[in-house]
């Protein structure tokens, strides 16, 4: 039998096998001192959709950040595709064109028009002055054009994005991740503060992108019933620790791994936080 060779690190293809993300006993702190994540282990099937609950101030945010590069652990690992994420580490920054986040706050420039805030997400494949300039080819504006349409935007390209209302905002922040061509889409409460209808509009433009793009697709948020109808794994966090983590498989529930608290106690607290 011959035997494959490997002469050089360039040799090998960047790893891809079915977990994207995985986090290992991992801790986080802002100060050194007190740590707003803790010994948070979890992994995430390529794919598939992952969301991630809590009340505010118990860390769902910092996950995301973490993913991301944004900030680093003070202990334990963070992998994704098997890279260490870090914003400052070349090899990773490399690779962040395929990772969509769009912040809670959204990230939108509002006074510029809904087609030019899509178009950002185009700006790692152009080269250096064409990114400076903002000068985007034909074919990058008719693709922005085509995600516009498909997330429900069609005809309000050339509105500045001050002029949208809270839905419609989310729904650019959307196409603009979407014009990056993402592997991995991390998205923080993408859908708060709106009212039921709308949520449930921006999870089906989600969830019909992880299937027709095969993104995998991290959020949070504070439903979890919305969570629930949606997601293939649901984690709650409480405090900085994973207290909760739920597989689903259309309207069951396959596995279900609790922590410190009672089952009763979680889907109680959550459910009486849903209401509020």
């Amino acid at each position: 039998m011959e035997l494959l060779q490997i002469t050089s690190s360039s040799d090998f293809p960047l790893i891809s096998t079915k977990k994207i993300v995985q986090m290992n006993n991992v801790h986080a702190s802002y100060d050194s001192k007190n740590h707003i994540l803790k010994e948070i282990t979890l992994s995430i099937d390529r794919g598939t959709i992952y969301v991630i609950i809590g009340q505010s101030g118990s860390g769902k945010s910092t996950l995301l950040k973490l993913m991301n590069g944004m900030m680093i652990p003070s202990k334990g690992t963070v992998k994704i595709d098997y890279q260490t994420p870090n914003i400052n580490d070349p090899k990773f920054k490399s690779l962040m064109h395929n990772i969509g986040y769009i912040p809670q706050s959204l990230g939108l420039i509002k006074n510029i028009t809904v087609l030019e805030n899509t178009l950002i997400g185009a700006l790692p494949r152009l080269g250096k002055i064409h990114a400076l300039l903002k000068i985007f080819p034909e074919e990058e504006i008719r693709e922005a054009k085509k995600i516009l349409k498909q997330v429900g935007l069609e005809g309000k390209e050339y509105r500045k994005a001050y002029m949208l209302s809270g839905g419609e905002k989310r729904r650019v922040a959307i196409a603009r991740a979407f014009m990056q061509k993402p592997t991995l889409l991390l998205a923080d409460e993408i859908v708060s503060e709106l009212d039921s209808v709308t949520a449930r509009e921006i999870m089906n433009l989600i969830a019909d992108a992880q299937k027709t793009m095969n993104l995998t697709a991290i959020m949070v948020h504070h439903d979890l019933q919305l969570a629930l109808e949606y997601a293939n794994r649901v984690a709650v966090i409480k405090e900085g620790e994973k207290i909760l983590e739920i597989g689903i498989e259309g309207d069951k529930i396959v596995d279900f791994q609790t922590g410190n608290l009672a089952t009763d106690e979680i889907m109680e607290m959550y459910s009486t936080d849903t209401k509020k």
